[in-house]
């Protein structure tokens, strides 16, 4: 569909402005409705103008100069406009030409002023847009990861922190990986919406906490110049707190070791289906509170070879 638009002005403004920038318009899709081209010898001036022109216009251009403002017609049309704009909401769009007074029913309303007559493509452009209803506003972008990641808030730690600690162990169960590279897993940041100096420094925070151990390379001079494993500590507060059926697989696991004698991560991973991280962290929290003992192979086996009596005790 084509918008109809009336263009109100003075007939001393055509040869200089009017005429162009209503050929303008034309060409870009808009059915601007001017009196020259519409209005022959013998039609009514009041069916054609306000019949026809401002009753079907579904906008009004008002050209304001110094010429239109005395002019009783464009004034008359501009009433009309008005009233048309009161009763269905036609949009007026004055554009303003010479250092004019601006008629006062038009003082509420945005005007467009032309100070330059031969380069106003700008101006013209802002027009369209407000015939079309459309607008050079840039688009909604995606919302920075760490204002939409759902995240269970881990005590102590700020948001950002308690999100970089979520993704570096998300990131090892599904790689069954041990090292995390901050560069491989936050590159410049984008994933989360914060910059390499914030994720350096909450890297830095959880250390400090005892969710991380970072081995650190010196001389690079870069915010990643680290790689780091996420500690049994850290491991246990977010299983703990983002996998809803971790005590249900701790109780399986235990349950294996002691009654049906599992004897490595292997074998309780093949009963459980859970990601080996998750079984050998399950592994390392019983070693280190003196249930189990454990020997560990460069092919990744962890080995049981000592089940204590306080872990058959607890079971039973």
């Amino acid at each position: 569909m084509h918008p109809k638009v009336f263009v109100s002005h003075a007939s001393e403004d055509k040869g200089r402005f009017v005429t162009g920038f209503a050929t303008k318009l034309r060409e870009n899709g808009v059915d601007a409705w001017l009196d020259k081209w519409e209005m022959l010898p013998g039609d009514s001036l009041v069916d054609k103008i306000f019949e026809e022109g401002l009753k079907e216009a579904q906008a009004v251009i008002i050209v304001l100069s110094n010429y239109s403002i005395k002019k009783l017609w464009v004034r008359e049309e501009l009433n009309a406009s008005i009233v048309s704009k009161l009763s269905k909401g036609t949009k007026i769009i004055p554009i303003v030409l010479d250092n004019c007074e601006v008629p006062q029913s038009l003082t509420h309303t945005l005007w467009e002023p032309i100070p330059d007559l031969k380069n106003y493509e700008q101006n013209f452009k802002r027009v369209l847009s407000s015939i079309f209803g459309t607008t050079d506003k840039p688009a909604l972008g995606k919302a920075p990861a760490y204002t939409t990641s759902v995240y269970h808030e881990i005590g102590g730690l700020t948001k950002a922190d308690n999100l970089v600690l979520k993704e570096s162990c998300e990131y090892i169960i599904q790689n069954d990986g041990i090292i995390v590279s901050p560069e491989s897993l936050f590159g410049d940041g984008d994933k989360l919406g914060f910059s390499r100096a914030e994720i350096k420094d909450c890297i830095e925070v959880l250390e400090q906490n005892g969710y991380l151990d970072v081995s650190r390379y010196f001389g690079s001079g870069d915010d990643y110049s680290c790689n780091y494993r996420v500690t049994t500590y850290g491991l246990d507060n977010f299983t703990g707190t983002y996998i809803p059926d971790y005590s249900e697989t701790l109780d399986k696991a235990v349950s294996l070791i002691v009654n049906e004698r599992a004897s490595s991560n292997f074998a309780i991973q093949e009963k459980t289906g859970k990601p080996i991280v998750i079984i050998n962290h399950i592994l390392d929290v019983l070693e280190s509170n003196d249930h189990i003992k454990l020997s560990k192979t460069l092919d990744g086996a962890v080995h049981i070879y000592n089940v204590s009596a306080s872990l058959r005790r607890a079971l039973a």
